[in-house]
């Protein structure tokens, strides 16, 4: 058994493996923390996150309650997720980037007794905590026992009075904490748009973050090897970042270098000068690093790039690998399913030399099984449907009760329409669901009309999904003015309001790329907003071809 794979094994909470690998090679760098200049080894690590455990025991968490984060990718951020893992309480990471009433709805919905905060989020969180108890101010008392405001730790800027300092519960050393020993104890709440509705915290026990880890450490050949430095630049509140990425770096015993942001030729730079040889990256990096001239040189001690949280473009994938020398890998998955569920360098055609490039987006990973199916349920072969996904890596469904997870012979459907090939690689066709899919980032349309729709200026909106060359989709909204007497209010203005409004409500990724003003939405015989018309309407728009 590879080493990574026999580390997993001996664990039962995530945060075992760093403990595995401080005693196994403890002056080992673990985590490269660019902005800061921070540089942790493997016993370094284990000794911050047992000391951040203690403190989050000190603080009166116990096992199974929350605590959420609005962390920059850095080294509190991983201090912060590992020692929740080893204190037994569960991570609900938070897109810092997210607008106050989005952590408001996050904090209130996962009930989190500690919400940590750094320097770039500390004033969001601030308005976000104090929504909520302003909002739970006139609530009956069982509502706030259910709901209780959490208390603010915050890390690089002064703590205000009931707050914690975040440096004071990671020195707390005056106990060991134990970490709880069962596979299926909960350890991460990720908030999604799942298959319909409103954001929802997908449930993640630590058997389903440890099966996945261990799922595409079984890949031939290994995505992520133990002498791999990994680019950490993908966002670790993201499951791709926080499993696919750091928890293969916790498995193999990895290295992995954390930036915050991406620039592309800064990037580059640092991927160089730190000797990354491990690039797993969205789309959206690898259009803006195709082509480039200096990406050749700079890249050349990369072995290998994984894309994935987005579909990639055949023409951009070869292009990339035509111009930088790099081979690109991607796959398909999601949060429910901790993330991976398909790999080209699963592929049985390509393995077998049947096929130069694999079909879509790869066969499934080791130790997951799929099936599209008809929506009478029966299983199809070379023809669309709805894909179907079973493995020890799925979700305990959603929070707070685990409804809509997978059914009682471990099969879950994902809302995504695609087909298996004889060779069973898998081909994403559509989804049935209207995500739309920014950057990698779910934004679902119902949320953003909600938040247009507050305007009394709008009678109606609609929202929809249209192809985009840097983001993968852009947020498109068709917006309908409400009767204006005097006719003072232009389109154009309309437009502005709407804007304004979106950019202080919704996080960036969510707002509307183009904000269309109609006379009326087209719909349905049945009444229905006829969106196959909008995104149609949107496609060309955005192709500049009306």
């Amino acid at each position: 058994m590879r080493e990574g794979r026999a580390a997993v094994a001996r664990a039962v909470n995530v945060a075992d493996l760093v403990r595995i690998h401080a005693q196994d090679r403890p002056d080992d760098v673990a985590v490269v923390d660019v902005p800061q200049g921070t540089t942790l080894t493997w016993s370094l690590l284990d000794e911050r996150v047992d000391s951040l455990a203690n403190g989050l025991s000190a603080a009166g968490l116990v096992a199974g309650q929350r605590v959420a984060f609005a962390l920059v990718n850095g080294a509190t951020l991983v201090t912060t997720y590992l020692a929740a893992a080893r204190a037994g309480v569960v991570a609900v990471p938070m897109n810092p980037r997210s607008a106050t009433g989005e952590l408001v709805r996050m904090l209130a919905d996962s009930s989190s007794r500690l919400v940590v905060a750094d320097a770039t989020t500390a004033t969001s969180v601030r308005s976000a905590v104090g929504g909520l108890q302003d909002a739970l101010e006139g609530a009956d008392a069982q509502l706030r026992r259910r709901n209780p405001v959490p208390v603010l730790a915050v890390d690089g800027v002064r703590a205000l009075p009931g707050e914690h300092r975040f440096d004071d519960l990671a020195a707390a050393t005056d106990r060991r904490v134990v970490s709880p020993g069962d596979r299926e104890n909960l350890a991460v709440v990720l908030y999604t748009s799942g298959t319909s509705g409103r954001p929802r915290g997908a449930m993640l026990s630590h058997r389903a973050l440890l099966s996945n880890i261990d799922q595409v450490a079984s890949i031939e050949p290994a995505p992520t090897r133990g002498d791999d430095v990994v680019l950490g630049m993908l966002p670790l509140f993201h499951i791709y970042g926080l499993n696919a990425v750091l928890g293969q770096v916790l498995a193999q015993g990895a290295r992995i270098v954390l930036v915050d942001r991406f620039d592309a030729d800064q990037t580059l730079r640092d991927v160089a000068g730190h000797a990354v040889t491990n690039l797993p990256l969205a789309p959206p990096v690898v259009a803006a690093w195709a082509g480039l001239p200096a990406a050749a040189e700079l890249l050349s001690g990369v072995r290998i790039v994984l894309s994935g949280a987005a579909p990639l473009d055949p023409d951009l994938r070869r292009l990339f690998v035509e111009t930088s020398g790099v081979p690109v890998e991607h796959g398909y998955g999601l949060t429910e399913t901790a993330p991976v569920v398909t790999s080209t360098l699963s592929s049985r055609a390509r393995a077998a030399g049947r096929r130069a490039e694999p079909a879509g987006v790869g066969g499934p990973v080791p130790g997951v099984e799929i099936q599209v199916r008809d929506a009478a349920g029966s299983v199809l072969l070379d023809d669309p449907g709805q894909i179907w996904v079973r493995g020890d890596n799925l979700f305990s469904g959603y929070w707070p009760d685990g409804q809509g997870g997978p059914g009682s012979d471990g099969w879950w459907a994902t809302g995504d329409v695609g087909l298996v090939d004889r060779d069973g690689d898998l081909v994403l066709v559509d989804r049935l669901r209207e995500l739309v899919v920014v950057n990698g980032f779910n934004v679902y349309p119902t949320e953003v009309e909600e938040v247009v729709a507050e305007l009394p200026e709008i009678a109606q909106v609609a929202v929809v999904g249209a192809p985009d060359e840097t983001t993968g989709e852009a947020v498109v909204a068709f917006v309908v003015g409400t009767a204006d007497e005097d006719g003072t209010t232009t389109p154009a203005e309309l437009v502005d309001l709407v804007r304004a409004h979106c950019e202080h409500r919704l996080a960036r990724y969510k707002l509307p790329r183009e904000i269309t003003v109609v006379e009326g939405l087209p719909h349905s015989a049945t009444g229905k907003v006829a969106k196959g018309r909008l995104r149609a309407q949107a496609r060309r728009a955005l192709l500049g071809l009306t």
